[in-house]
């Protein structure tokens, strides 16, 4: 005899084997009215999944909740009925082994799938009128009619239209011809045929073999031109439309109607090849290009993945087009703030299109250049490259140092991500020079001068931010001052209407842990660390405002040579990052984080030399002490997974909805910190759930090296995007790096997990779900903030948009009489900034300098003592300084595109304090140091923050190559003789 508990187990088994054709076809809102064994606080939860995340999403929850254990007696039963008087015959079909034959089910699917694609001409239809004949045919029940009504009556015949395909293609096999037949009868001729209804009784299968991608008729017709391959994507405003349905790429007739990309491309055009074919633009781009065409400086202000760069492309074509008609050259240069950027938009967009006519090159600084930019300036008509490159060779020009490059070499600049030209950055630098020359030529003018031709100006940003403000007045302020600054005759934009993806928004907010013994653990030995130094911290440990407290402890204890403060304030920072990295990762990499972190400690503390013993003070053995008697604790309890933060539950559960609801998903989870990049990406590939729905999970970070993890190489970056990009890699992990710019294949779904910048990094974050039908999640973090931080930035991205309008309905002459005056000032605050260095070199004197070792306070050297290579590089190459310092083997050894290399760490010969590295340069070996590792002392007064050379207003010497080989050469002649 079979126990209830065997039957009950049947039973489970069964649900969790039709799992995803239940999650498919069971309608949530209605199942539930049906189903008496659930808590109301169980359905209220399943209904508010509906309402944020979907049918699918909710459908997966109702389905766990239905299957856990303990069960009323008769639960089975009830679910069954449930799916039954809900109108979910087909799924409870599934329940009771009525089970369709597996052709007739393929055939379901394939019927499901071209609804689903041809659901923005279907929505078309006389709703009301096919909602009648869908009754009458049963294909709805009336409980069905009157829903599809009431969404008619409330929100138009499209809603209702949606309503009603999302419950048909739920029903049973079968309701394909029905609603065929329906269409015929109801006079929608074209939606009839469309669907694959026609006179000619072939032409339905036809449809659905090419569905199935099978040849029709003969072999040769699968190959005929009258078919082409397309990637599925879901329309924005059919989420309810049976999600689990096949998205890969299948053969499908092209249409009549040439679709049109989201950038305005033809794809059957690009198809053929873009240069065989010029540039197509929706009308809303062309209108935002018409006074660049016109020869207007201008920014144009579109949303990520609206075809900005498409639109640069066009005008620059249209620019030199009409340069070469009146017999002129043009030259061209593009813009960009990042790397990866030069070769994304010199392959994927100005090559294709404008080869056939034109020469186009790029340079960055990963360019391995075999001739001067001034000789690819002049060589070519496009050229691409880095703001900073550009910069450099202007500045060549303006000093004499070389030929270089001047800007009335130029004809074009197009400045990508033209938000940055504020704020001293290097956008800022060139057009600083482009308004200097400006004004100049209107002196030039009235003296009836030649006026020195300029190029001009394009700027592309998908949101010029609005800098901080609270107020209309300043973000309109701001605004204008960009526009100012690129001397912008306007600002251009556009509402997209249809064209516009605006992925839906969810908000997961977490709760705290009810126990932490982890985070305990390492708030006790921080409570420990306070009293050993007498510090009284009056912020929640782990809180921002914590660290801002301890980073200035160390600096006040640093400058005040209290090494007991500065060690344990410096300890303090790295059990706060470890509490931080336990509410945001797993428990376990924030112990190993700390453990590393100890180990190199120690590990610094050990000389290499065995009679050379580093002196470890009182403090530091307390410190590694107290790590030690706590580290088997911290360990233990790092492997509890009950007591993991909610944040990474939250995020597993978000992943696997999107990747169980989706055949194809894509996405991107945003985070804030490289080392969490790193961990999330290990966590979701140790994780065999996460392997088993297909994800396939990389991170992505930066290449600046002023982190402590290892950075990311532009080629290592490139191979990871290039993955992203062809579906071997389908989840990226990534900083910042990712929010602006790069060309991130469309997602389905993007996560902001714990990381909240401004409403600019909200607006790119956003753009990156470029994919149908996609979501924006904002996970919460502890002590992060971030929900009320995206409330600020909504607030800020609304302001931005309403002054952007205000701008442009100001009349012309308003308008240019306001950026001129910001244009003045602009000049007049670069003259001071520039007459203050001056005034600083001038009183310069490097003896007044002086380092003291940050970790013991002895004195290292004067500024006498350093020189600088390349203009970046401060070395000491002094006798005396050899004597201070001993090497380490550098873990993290990168050569470098220069005539130099690093090879080895130098630390204090006493307490084992980093200073920098050994370069090799040109053969002589150098001690390259690091300013963030000393004490500062300028004119006798101690600078308690002073983390990078750039701060020090010195003028050290230049290193002198000769002197120091002629020295080297005769030492090994010594050593020869002796």
């Amino acid at each position: 005899m079979t126990s209830d508990t065997d039957t009950d187990e049947t039973w489970e088994n069964l649900i969790e084997n039709f799992k995803p054709r239940l999650r498919e076809l069971i309608s949530v809102n209605r199942v539930l009215d049906y189903i008496d064994f659930m808590k109301p606080a169980q359905k209220e939860q399943i209904r508010q999944k509906a309402r944020t995340d979907g049918d699918i999403a909710a459908a997966d929850l109702l389905i766990n909740v239905v299957i856990t254990k303990p069960h009323n007696t008769g639960w089975f039963n009830v679910f069954v009925d449930a799916l039954l008087n809900s109108g979910c015959v087909h799924a409870a079909d599934y329940m009771q082994g009525n089970l369709p034959e597996p052709e007739v089910e393929a055939e379901n699917d394939y019927c499901v799938l071209l609804i689903r694609l041809l659901s923005p001409s279907l929505v078309k239809m006389k709703t009301q009128e096919v909602c009648v004949h869908c009754l009458a045919q049963e294909l709805i029940n009336p409980e069905d009619s009157e829903r599809i009504t009431a969404e008619i009556r409330n929100n138009g015949s499209i809603s209702g239209a949606r309503e009603l395909l999302s419950i048909i293609v739920r029903g049973r096999p079968g309701w394909f011809s029905k609603f065929l037949q329906i269409l015929r009868e109801t006079e929608h001729k074209h939606l009839y045929e469309l669907t694959g209804g026609s006179p000619d009784c072939e032409k339905q299968d036809e449809k659905l073999s090419s569905l199935k991608g099978e040849p029709t008729g003969s072999p040769a017709a699968a190959e005929s031109p009258e078919y082409m391959e397309i990637n599925v994507t879901e329309d924005p405003e059919t989420t309810d439309l049976y999600e689990g349905a096949n998205t890969k790429s299948e053969k499908l007739p092209v249409s009549s109607e040439p679709s049109q990309q989201p950038d305005g491309a033809n794809p059957a055009a690009a198809a053929r090849g873009p240069e065989s074919n010029d540039i197509v633009l929706r009308d809303y781009q062309e209108e935002v290009a018409r006074p660049a065409l016109e020869g207007k400086n201008i920014i144009i202000c579109l949303p990520t993945g609206s075809g900005k760069t498409r639109v640069a492309v066009y005008i620059t074509k249209k620019h030199l087009d009409g340069r070469r008609a009146e017999g002129q050259s043009g030259k061209v240069v593009v813009l960009v703030n990042k790397i990866p950027l030069v070769e994304q938009h010199y392959s994927a967009e100005f090559l294709p299109f404008l080869r056939s006519s034109y020469k186009v090159e790029r340079v960055s600084g990963d360019s391995q250049l075999k001739i001067s930019f001034t000789e690819i300036v002049k060589k070519n008509d496009v050229i691409i490259c880095t703001a900073q490159i550009l910069e450099n060779y202007l500045e060549r020009s303006n000093s004499g140092e070389d030929e270089g490059v001047n800007l009335s070499d130029l004809t074009l600049i197009v400045i990508d991500e033209c938000h940055h030209t504020q704020k001293g950055g290097v956008y800022n630098h060139i057009m600083m020079r482009y308004l200097k020359q400006k004004h100049k030529n209107r002196r030039l003018m009235k003296e009836q001068k030649e006026p020195v031709p300029l190029p001009q100006i394009l700027g592309l940003t998908a949101s010029p931010g609005v800098g901080g403000a609270t107020k209309m007045e300043k973000a309109e302020e701001h605004i204008l001052r960009i526009c100012a600054n690129l001397d912008a005759s306007k600002i251009m934009t556009r509402s997209l209407g249809e064209h516009k993806k605006e992925p839906r928004k969810i908000t997961l907010t977490v709760e705290d842990r009810k126990a932490d013994p982890f985070g305990d653990v390492i708030k006790k030995i921080m409570n420990a660390i306070h009293a050993h130094a007498d510090l009284s911290p009056t912020c929640d440990l782990g809180s921002q405002n914590y660290e801002q407290w301890v980073v200035q402890k160390e600096r006040i204890a640093a400058t005040e040579e209290n090494q007991k403060v500065r060690v344990c304030a410096d300890h303090l920072r790295q059990y706060s990052e470890g509490l931080n990295l336990s509410n945001t990762i797993r428990m376990r990499d924030a112990f190993g984080f700390l453990k590393k972190y100890h180990e190199e400690e120690l590990k610094r503390k050990t000389s290499p030399d065995d009679d050379q013993n580093i002196k470890i003070t009182v403090t530091e053995r307390f410190l590694f002490n107290l790590f030690e008697e706590n580290k088997e604790e911290l360990q233990r309890l790092a492997d509890i997974p009950q007591y993991e933060n909610d944040s990474l539950s939250k995020l597993r559960g978000k992943i696997l909805q999107e990747f169980s609801s989706r055949e194809e998903a894509r996405g991107i989870i945003f985070t804030k910190t490289r080392r969490s990049a790193i961990a999330l990406s290990q966590w979701i590939q140790e994780n065999p759930k996460f392997a088993d729905i297909g994800v396939k999970a990389a991170y992505v970070i930066g290449g600046g090296d002023q982190s402590v993890v290892k950075p990311m190489t532009s080629a290592e970056q490139k191979d990871v995007l290039k993955k992203f990009g062809n579906g071997d890699i389908n989840l990226l992990i990534a900083t910042t790096v990712a929010e602006e710019g790069l060309d991130i294949p469309a997602c389905n779904f993007v996560i902001r997990y714990g990381l909240v910048t401004n409403e600019i990094a909200m607006i790119q974050a956003k753009g990156r779900g470029r994919a149908e039908d996609s979501s924006y999640t904002l996970v919460e973090v502890k002590n992060s903030g971030v929900v009320e931080k995206e409330c600020v930035n909504e607030y800020r991205t609304k302001m931005m948009d309403k002054a952007i309008d205000k701008i442009r309905a100001l009349n012309q002459a308003d308008y240019d009489k306001r950026i001129i005056e910001f244009q003045f000032q602009a000049i007049m605050e670069e003259k001071v900034r520039m007459t203050k260095k001056k005034q600083k070199d001038m009183n310069e004197n490097p003896s007044e300098v002086k380092f003291s070792c940050r970790g013991c306070s002895k004195h290292v050297c004067t500024g006498e003592d350093i020189q600088i290579i390349e203009n970046m590089h401060r070395v000491n190459v002094t006798t005396q300084f050899s004597e201070l310092f001993i090497r380490r083997e550098n873990a993290a050894l990168q050569e470098r595109l220069l005539d130099y290399e690093t090879n080895e760490l130098i630390a204090c010969k006493d307490c084992g304090q980093k200073w920098g590295s050994m370069m090799v340069h040109r053969g002589i070996e150098c001690p390259c140091l690091h300013v963030k590792n000393f004490v500062v002392t300028f004119n006798g007064k101690k600078i308690s923050k002073c983390t990078k050379w750039s701060e020090l207003a010195v003028r050290f010497s230049a290193f002198d190559y000769a002197e120091h080989a002629n020295r080297v050469v005769d030492s090994s002649d010594d050593e020869e003789t002796a």
